[in-house]
C-alpha cells in the first residue's frame, strides 16, 4: 500500500505544537501575566482537566517549565522558557490580523513599546531594508531541508467556539492556527498551490477533511473558489485580502520552526524579498520608532468592549494594565 507523505515544512512541525487552540489560549495567557494555574483557567475559561493536560505539554515541549513557589501545600507557577517567547512575533501577527479582520466591540489592546513610550502597531518588516513586508512581493524557493515524510498527524477535537466568554485578545485568528489542517491549507495556497488534487498530494489531508476545510475557509472570507474547467467541473482556490493578510502569522511560525525544529541540511523553503533582493530576515518592529519589539520591551492595557449585562445597550469600556 502506497505511503501517504507531507512536504517537509517547519510550519507544520511548528503546527505540531502549537496548532492546538487550547494551547494558544494558555500561552496569550501566560503572555499577559499568567503562571498559575487558577489564572490560566480564569483567562482562558478551558476545563481543569484539559488546561493540566496541555500544561503538560508546553512543559514537555519545552515552552514553559514548571516551578515550586509553595511547599506545603505544594504549589507551582509555568514560567515561559525562550523557545516560549521565541513565539512573540507570531502571537503578535495573529493579534495585528485581528483587530484589522473581526468584530471591533470586544476584548482590544493597547500596545506600549517601553523604548520609545508610545503606543504602537506590531509590524512586519524586512530586517535588510526595514521595509513592510508584503507577502506578494516575497519569492520561495526550494531549501536544502526540503523533503518529503509520512505525517504522524495526532487525533485532536476541532475547536470552532467563540472565546468570547474569556479574557482572550484573538478568537478567529487562534481558531486558524489552531486548526492544524486549516494551516496547512494555507501554506499551500501560498507557495502557489492552488487545486484541490494539488492540494491534498502536498498535505496529505483525508478528502473529507480537505473539502470540509476548504468550505470552512472559504466561508470565512479566506480563500476563494475559482472554476478553471467547466466538464466536468474543477475549481482552484486562491487569496482574498482576509487571506493575504494572515501570511504574516504563518510567516513567523515559519522562522520558529526553521530555529527549533530544522533539519540539519538546513531550512525546508528559502525566502527573498523582492523590494531589495536579499533572503528574507523577517521581524516585528514598532510603528512608531521602527525598532525591533521584543517580549521584555512591550506593556499593555487591556480594553474591555463588551457589554457588562445581556440589557446593555452599547458596549462599555473598561481599562486594566499589565500586573
Amino acid at each position: 500500500m502506497e505511503k501517504k507523505l507531507i512536504r517537509s515544512c517547519s510550519i507544520w512541525r511548528a503546527l505540531e505544537v502549537v496548532g492546538d487552540v487550547p494551547i494558544l489560549l494558555i500561552l496569550e495567557a501566560s503572555w499577559l501575566g499568567g503562571k498559575r494555574f487558577d489564572e490560566f483557567r480564569r483567562r482562558t475559561g478551558l476545563l481543569k482537566a484539559l488546561l493540566s493536560d496541555r500544561l503538560g505539554r508546553l512543559v514537555t515541549g519545552g515552552l514553559m517549565e514548571k516551578k515550586l513557589y509553595c511547599d506545603s501545600p505544594p504549589r507551582y507557577e509555568y514560567l515561559m522558557t525562550t523557545k516560549g517567547q521565541d513565539l512573540y512575533w507570531t502571537a503578535l501577527m495573529l493579534l495585528r490580523w485581528e483587530k484589522k479582520w473581526q468584530v471591533k466591540d470586544k476584548i482590544n489592546v493597547e500596545l506600549i513599546h517601553k523604548t520609545c513610550g508610545k503606543m504602537f502597531d506590531p509590524v512586519p518588516a524586512c530586517g535588510h531594508c526595514s521595509e513592510e513586508i508584503d507577502p506578494t512581493r516575497v519569492a520561495w524557493s526550494e531549501g536544502p531541508g526540503l523533503g518529503w515524510m509520512k505525517p504522524l498527524y495526532s487525533r485532536r477535537r476541532k475547536t470552532r467556539e467563540s472565546t468570547g466568554d474569556t479574557t482572550s485578545l484573538m478568537d478567529q485568528a487562534a481558531q486558524i492556527m489552531g486548526d492544524r489542517w486549516g494551516s496547512l491549507i494555507m501554506r499551500s495556497i501560498y507557495t502557489g498551490v492552488n487545486r484541490f488534487d494539488d492540494i491534498r498530494a502536498d498535505t496529505a489531508i483525508a478528502t473529507n477533511i480537505l473539502s470540509e476545510r476548504l468550505t470552512w475557509l472559504t466561508d470565512m472570507g479566506m480563500i476563494r473558489q475559482s472554476q478553471y474547467n467547466s466538464n466536468p467541473p474543477r475549481y482552484e482556490y486562491r487569496l482574498r485580502r482576509k487571506g493575504v493578510d494572515y501570511y504574516h502569522a504563518l510567516l513567523m511560525l515559519m522562522q520558529w520552526g526553521d530555529k527549533y525544529f530544522v533539519a540539519p541540511e538546513g531550512p525546508p523553503l528559502l525566502l527573498t524579498h523582492e523590494e531589495c533582493g536579499h533572503d528574507l530576515d523577517p521581524q516585528v518592529v514598532c510603528s512608531e520608532c521602527k525598532e525591533h519589539i521584543s517580549f521584555q520591551d512591550v506593556s499593555y492595557r487591556i480594553i474591555d468592549r463588551r457589554p457588562m449585562s445581556e440589557n446593555d445597550s452599547e458596549p462599555v469600556p473598561v481599562s486594566r494594565t499589565a500586573s
